[in-house]
């Protein structure tokens, strides 16, 4: 079981950057890096909710599912 994060693509969707996006999320770049890359192990719901809210998307998104 693998789930996908795509947060990169919808960065360059919506043009934003990194840092902006830390920016408006209030979330440290480390922790946003971390997402991006795929290592997170989970996120919490109100952070994919502010994701979702700057980016203006769906958590579907964001996050795929694709079997091994």
């Amino acid at each position: 079981m693998s789930i996908i994060v795509n947060l990169d693509v919808m960065m360059a969707k919506r043009k934003m950057s990194l840092n902006e996006l830390s920016e408006k999320v209030d979330i440290t770049l480390s922790n946003l890096s971390i997402l991006k890359t795929g290592k997170a192990k989970a996120i919490r719901f109100s952070t994919l909710e502010s994701i979702c809210k700057a980016l203006d998307c769906q958590p579907g998104d964001i996050l795929e599912y694709k079997e091994d």
